[in-house]
């Protein structure tokens, strides 16, 4: 499978870059970049520590990706909703590991994926998509007048977004778990005399310092007794090895909007 991967010469570029080498079902096809990078032209092996690939990085998108068979694609909203319509036009897959989207660029990816295969989520490890099965069933399970939800988050001080794409991921697993909907039962900032924590609402504390990959937890708090629900990431290939998978899955699907759940096999 032919990948093109954006943001190349970042972290998390050079992870996926790293991850495609490491799977003999797919190659490096493109690599891409802001057209102010100073990276254009370097060999996307060399910047990611595997030797020379013969992949030149680019700010072209359109060559790169008219003979791809997908996108990996971990850059900025705007970026992302640029690449999903040229996923859309090449009727090919674009795997999105992007945050900190608006409910705008929501609407647009959805659009897109009418005619390309989209598979969207907040994380692409297993990992974490597994803790989201299990926080939605313990959201089920535990009454909300008895059990307060708290989801706690920590990443690396570059992180622009917040809450994470991935705390919001498992916010969401715990709204529906409960069947209510997540954007008016959150609370994203408490300041000040704010009085007694009422029932029902989901908390979201955001934490942000170091080089922190990223730590998430769960909290189930009742009288007497707590329950925590927790994932730590040390390394990004986790994430990148995800993404590659969920690629090679989706290749050949039918065009749509799709999760990490579905990837997995672990439910919509």
């Amino acid at each position: 499978m032919k990948l093109v991967v954006t943001g190349a010469s970042g972290r998390m570029g050079q992870t996926l870059i790293r991850a495609i080498s490491q799977n003999a079902d797919c190659q490096l096809h493109a690599a891409l970049e802001h057209k102010d990078s100073p990276m254009i032209g370097r060999d996307a092996g060399e910047i990611s520590g595997l030797g020379p690939m013969g992949v030149a990085i680019t700010a072209d998108p359109l060559p790169a990706i008219a003979k791809a068979d997908g996108i990996i694609d971990f850059s900025a909203p705007a970026a992302t909703v640029e690449f999903a319509g040229y996923a859309a036009q090449a009727r090919i897959a674009h795997i999105i590991g992007t945050t900190g989207c608006s409910a705008g660029d929501e609407g647009a990816i959805k659009a897109a994926a009418q005619h390309a295969t989209i598979v969207k989520s907040g994380n692409m490890s297993l990992g974490v998509n597994m803790l989201a099965v299990l926080v939605e069933q313990a959201a089920k399970a535990l009454d909300g007048d008895m059990f307060d939800i708290e989801v706690v988050e920590m990443h690396h001080k570059h992180k622009v977004d917040a809450p994470s794409g991935t705390a919001l991921l498992l916010g969401q697993a715990a709204a529906d778990g409960r069947c209510i909907e997540l954007e008016e039962n959150s609370v994203r900032v408490r300041d000040g005399h704010t009085g007694p924590r009422p029932a029902g609402p989901i908390g979201f504390a955001t934490l942000r310092g170091g080089s922190v990959v990223g730590e998430h937890k769960v909290i189930f708090a009742g009288e007497g007794e707590r329950i925590e629900l927790a994932h730590i990431a040390q390394d990004r290939m986790n994430f990148a090895m995800g993404a590659v998978r969920a690629a090679l899955w989706a290749k050949g699907k039918a065009p749509g909007l799709y999760s990490m759940r579905n990837v997995l096999g672990l439910g919509n």
